[in-house]
């Protein structure tokens, strides 16, 4: 890229941040120091502005970068994650949202330990919720990197590693500084600007082609190089019986795994009723629902326009495929038009890692404080404030997140988001709904039921042609591969489910059937609810 091109980009990301930043400032000399106004921004927000909100969270560099480059190499098989993504909100919405506003204050183990025994469950679903958020954490530094190499000509793996940890930076400052308040207003500026750049960019696409989508996707197929197999299935999943159960995995994975997300769990919390948390996801729901689809017009846009092998040339998985198109659609390389919009799409997509990485390490660093700490401090000892422990957890979370981008950041954003999502469908939705729906379930079911998740699944993906075993693993040299799929939701989310009820009718512990009574009433009602 040239100077120019460079230069406005960087004008452009640091606009963006000096914006934040003086939101996180503001924020932090208002209303700080509780628990609630630290975790749950005083649960002052609208639901207009929770679901902006919910929709800038969820909207990640997995969406605007990942699969937009899936769609342009491998066509069909690219809108799974499409679908996945967008059904999975039917489950939050109609199972999750507005009962776990009930019935919790702060984060998924709140929910569970309403009718159990505390320690053991919170600190069961506090790991795993950890767990979850820094695999997630992990494809948003994966795609800044890929984001800055493009933009400084791909030829300094420092400067992929310097972005990285600055993005790292930024987070804990946004998360110790401002808390949930100033996450959400960074949240909503970027839900904001990335619809409005998604929109320009879909609409110069359809002007490109006449407002033809059926010629756009026939020269995306000629360009591909599979002529009409790129718009059929089977192009990455249908090749053999493993890559049609990788098929199902996956699906499984993104359908389910929303519901067990802690970063969108605890956007809930924000809001002053359940009424009020639902239609946040109303509004979430059309706000997401129009980005995916505008994404596969990008997604076939940069198949047709590029071609799958220049896309390929920039990144081997794609990452970089919505501003190689940004530059093509404003005139070009050394173009006035392709440089101003190459720079605003880059700023954008830097937005979306910076929103989203807060909200992550907000949920995360909540649940090290609210349900490790609060579980794990010997007793007797002087206790500290829990937003201090979160704002320390948030430092170590950023720690633990760089040093995993910088290992995987050959691999796709939304593929690794995937594994996120498989690994809360298998640790943290079976307890969830568990104790929602059983009325028998007990404490150690619900333990079971966590681990009985959380373990099959990180060990299958250490055993996976992810980490060992082919050219595009994590360590290629290694071969420890002894499980076939690339994502384990398959064989784990059944497992988290069976462990949990294993773990229940082998209980001696009688089940209380007045808290249970009581968290119905209260999930069903919102009587008690904080």
């Amino acid at each position: 890229m040239t100077g120019e091109h460079q230069m406005l980009a960087l004008l452009l990301f640091s606009a963006f941040v000096a914006v934040t930043l003086g939101i996180t400032t503001w924020v932090s000399r208002n209303r700080r120091g509780s628990a609630e106004e630290f975790y749950a921004g005083g649960r002052l927000f609208s639901p207009m502005e929770n679901g902006f909100a919910i929709a800038g969270d969820y909207m990640s560099a997995a969406s605007f970068l990942g699969v937009t480059g899936l769609i342009a190499l491998f066509g069909y098989d690219g809108l799974l994650y499409v679908v996945g993504f967008l059904v999975a909100w039917l489950v939050v919405l109609f199972l999750v949202a507005e009962l776990v506003r009930n019935c919790g204050r702060f984060t998924l183990a709140d929910v569970v330990a309403a009718r159990m025994r505390e320690r053991p469950v919170r600190i069961a679903a506090g790991t795993s919720s950890v767990t979850v958020s820094v695999l997630y954490l992990v494809a948003q530094m994966v795609g800044a990197g890929s984001l800055v190499a493009l933009l400084l000509g791909g030829t300094s793996d420092a400067a992929r590693a310097w972005t990285v940890i600055g993005v790292g930076a930024l987070m804990v400052i946004y998360v110790s500084l401002g808390g949930m308040r100033a996450t959400t207003w960074i949240q909503i500026v970027k839900a904001v600007l990335l619809l409005g750049g998604t929109i320009a960019l879909t609409v110069l696409v359809l002007l490109r082609f006449h407002g033809d989508v059926d010629r756009l996707l026939l020269t995306a197929a000629e360009r591909s190089g599979y002529g009409e197999a790129f718009l059929a299935p089977g192009l990455k999943y249908g090749g053999d019986w493993t890559a049609r159960f990788d098929f199902i995995s996956l699906g499984l994975a993104l359908v389910l795994g929303t519901a067990g997300l802690p970063h969108i769990l605890s956007r809930f919390y924000t809001v002053p009723t359940a009424r009020a948390a639902r239609r946040s996801v109303v509004w979430a729901v059309g706000l997401i629902g129009g980005f995916y689809l505008m994404t596969i017009v990008l997604g076939f846009g940069a198949a047709a326009i590029l071609g799958p092998e220049a896309v390929r040339g920039s990144n081997a998985s794609g990452n970089t495929a919505v501003p190689l198109l940004a530059l093509d659609l404003g005139g070009g390389a050394g173009s006035t038009g392709g440089t101003v919009l190459f720079a605003i799409v880059a700023a954008v997509a830097f937005a979306t890692i910076l929103a989203v990485v807060a909200g992550i390490t907000l949920a995360s660093s909540a649940s090290v404080a609210h349900d490790l700490y609060a579980s794990l401090r010997r007793r007797g000892g002087k206790p500290r404030s829990e937003v201090a422990v979160a704002r320390v957890a948030a430092v170590g979370v950023g720690v633990v997140a760089i040093a995993l981008g910088l290992l995987a950041r050959d691999l796709n954003v939304a593929f690794l988001v995937g594994l996120a999502f498989a690994v809360a469908a298998s640790a943290n939705l079976p307890v969830l709904l568990y104790s929602l729906f059983w009325r028998g379930f007990t404490t150690r079911g619900a333990v079971w039921a966590v681990y009985g998740g959380l373990v099959p699944a990180v060990v299958l993906v250490v055993l996976s042609p992810v980490v060992s075993g082919s050219p595009d693993s994590l360590f290629p040299g290694t071969d420890l591969q002894y499980f076939p799929l690339q994502n384990p939701g398959l064989v784990s989310i059944p497992l988290g489910f069976l462990a949990g009820w294993l773990g229940t009718v082998t209980s001696t512990e009688v089940p209380d059937e007045a808290k249970h009574a009581e968290t119905e009433v209260r999930s069903l009602t919102g009587a008690g609810a904080a």
